[in-house]
C-alpha cells in the first residue's frame, strides 16, 4: 500500500531513487541478514568481556565501563553521520567500504597496546556498525513490489540474532582464547562478508541531483523529515517505547540470575540470548503480514504490543522458576520484532528516495530508548528489586500499546 504524497515542503526530496528494484533472492536476503548480524554484534561483544579487558590493562571497573559507553556513542553518531549517505551514494559501495573499515577498526581493538587506543578503536567500531541500517534500507530498495515486508523481516532478523547472541559468542571465545580473539574472529568474518556483498549485490545508479546534494543538507534533512512525515514521528516514538521496554528486561536480569538461589554463571546467563533468538521468528511473520496491506500490518503490530505487555507476567514469576524468565524473553522479543518490522515497512512506503534518512531518524529514537531503559532499570532494581523492574517494564509496554492505539486512528 502506498502512502499519500507528503503535504509538507519538499525540502528532503533531495535525491533521485535508484534503479527500479528487480527483486532480491532468498539467498541474497539471508546473506544481508548475516551481514547485519555480524555488524551489530560488534557493538555488544564487549559486555561479557569487561572484566578480562580491565585485567589486561590494569584499569578499574568504573573506567572500563567506558568501553561500552563509547561504542554506543559511536553508534549514535554513525546513525546521524553515515546512514543518510545511503540516499546519496551507491549503497553497495557504501556497505563494502564500511565493512572494510570495520575490519581495520576490529583489528585495532584486538591489538590495542593501551587503554586510550582501545577506547578510540571501540568508538570507531560503533560508528561503522551502523552499516546494518544501510543494509536494511538497501534491501527494501532491492525488494520486488509486494515482497518488501518479507525481505525487510528476513534482514532485520539478522540484527536481532546478532544482538542476542553477541554475549554468548563473546563469552565462549573469551573463555577459550581471550578477549582479543573475539575481535580477531569478527574481523575475519566481517572481511568475508565485505567480499560476499560486493559479489552478490548489484550497483546502484544515482541521478545528477543525488550527486550534487551537499552533505550537511543531507544530514540536516533527517530532522526535517520528522516535521514533514507523521509516520516517522509515530513509528519512532513506538521504537523508543518498545526498545525501552525490552532493555528494561534484558539489562538488569543478570543481577537476580547471578544471585541466590539461582547463582548462574555468566556463560549460563549468556544462553538466554538463545531464547531471545527464538523470538526473532516474529520478524519473518510480521514481514509477510505487512506485504498483505496496511490493515494486516497494523494488526500485527497491535498483537506484538499485546505480547510485549503480556510477557511481564511470566517475568514477574522469576523468583519461582528461571523458566518463567525464559518464556518472558521469547515472548517479549517476538512482540518487539513484530512491531519493529511493521514500523520499518510502513516507513519505507513514504519516501523511497529517503529510505536511509528515514532509517537514521527512526533508529536514533531506538537508541534513546535503549539507553533510557538501561539506566532506568538498574536504578529501579537498586531501589525496589525485580518486581519493581517488572512494574516499570509493564508500564512502558502499556504506554506503547496505548500510544499505538491512539496514533493509528489519529
Amino acid at each position: 500500500m502506498t502512502s499519500p504524497a507528503p503535504t509538507g515542503p519538499p525540502t528532503t526530496d533531495v535525491t533521485h531513487a535508484a534503479t527500479p528494484p528487480r527483486g532480491l533472492s532468498p539467498a541474497a536476503a539471508w546473506l544481508l541478514s548475516v551481514t547485519c548480524g555480524l555488524a551489530v554484534a560488534n557493538v555488544y561483544y564487549s559486555q561479557p568481556l569487561l572484566d578480562l579487558i580491565a585485567r589486561d590493562y590494569g584499569i578499574d571497573p568504573a573506567t572500563v565501563g567506558l568501553v561500552g559507553t563509547l561504542t554506543q556513542v559511536g553508534y549514535g553518531l554513525g546513525l546521524l553521520l553515515l546512514v543518510p549517505l545511503g540516499d546519496h551514494v551507491d549503497r553497495r559501495a557504501l556497505t563494502t567500504a564500511q565493512l572494510g573499515l570495520s575490519v581495520l577498526a576490529l583489528l585495532a581493538v584486538a591489538v590495542a597496546p593501551s587503554a586510550p587506543l582501545l577506547l578510540a578503536a571501540m568508538a570507531a567500531v560503533g560508528v561503522l556498525a551502523v552499516v546494518a541500517q544501510v543494509v536494511v534500507a538497501h534491501s527494501a530498495s532491492l525488494a520486488a513490489p509486494g515482497d518488501q515486508g518479507r525481505v525487510v523481516g528476513t534482514v532485520t532478523s539478522g540484527i536481532v540474532v546478532g544482538i542476542l547472541l553477541a554475549r554468548t559468542v563473546a563469552g565462549t571465545i573469551g573463555d577459550l582464547a581471550g578477549w582479543r580473539a573475539v575481535y580477531l574472529a569478527s574481523a575475519v568474518a566481517t572481511g568475508a562478508m565485505a567480499f560476499a556483498v560486493a559479489a552478490v549485490l548489484p550497483p546502484e545508479r544515482r541521478g545528477p541531483a543525488a550527486r550534487r546534494i551537499r552533505y550537511l543538507r543531507l544530514v540536516g534533512s533527517v530532522f526535517t523529515l520528522f516535521a514533514e512525515e507523521r509516520v516517522l514521528r509515530v513509528r519512532a516514538v513506538l521504537a523508543l517505547l518498545t526498545f525501552t521496554s525490552v532493555t528494561v528486561l534484558l539489562t538488569p536480569m543478570v543481577l537476580p540470575l547471578a544471585a541466590p538461589p539461582f547463582e548462574l554463571s555468566h556463560t549460563q546467563i549468556g544462553l538466554f540470548g538463545l531464547a531471545g533468538a527464538a523470538g526473532a521468528l516474529g520478524a519473518g511473520h510480521a514481514g509477510r503480514q505487512a506485504d498483505r496491506g496496511r490493515g494486516h500490518a497494523e494488526r500485527t503490530a497491535g498483537l506484538g504490543l499485546v505480547a510485549m505487555l503480556a510477557a511481564w507476567l511470566p517475568a514477574a514469576l522469576l523468583p519461582h522458576s528461571v523458566w518463567w524468565l525464559v518464556l518472558a524473553v521469547v515472548v517479549i522479543d517476538y512482540g518487539l520484532q513484530s512491531v519493529h518490522v511493521v514500523n520499518q515497512h510502513l516507513l519505507y512506503q513514504v519516501r523511497p528516495e529517503a529510505r536511509s534518512r528515514l532509517t537514521a531518524g527512526y533508529m536514533l529514537l531506538y537508541s534513546v530508548g535503549c539507553g533510557a531503559g538501561a539506566i532506568a532499570s538498574t536504578l529501579v532494581y537498586d531501589q525496589g528489586g525485580w518486581h519493581a523492574v517488572c512494574a516499570l517494564g509493564a508500564a512502558t509496554s502499556l504506554a506503547a500499546l496505548a500510544y499505538w492505539r491512539t496514533a493509528k486512528d489519529g
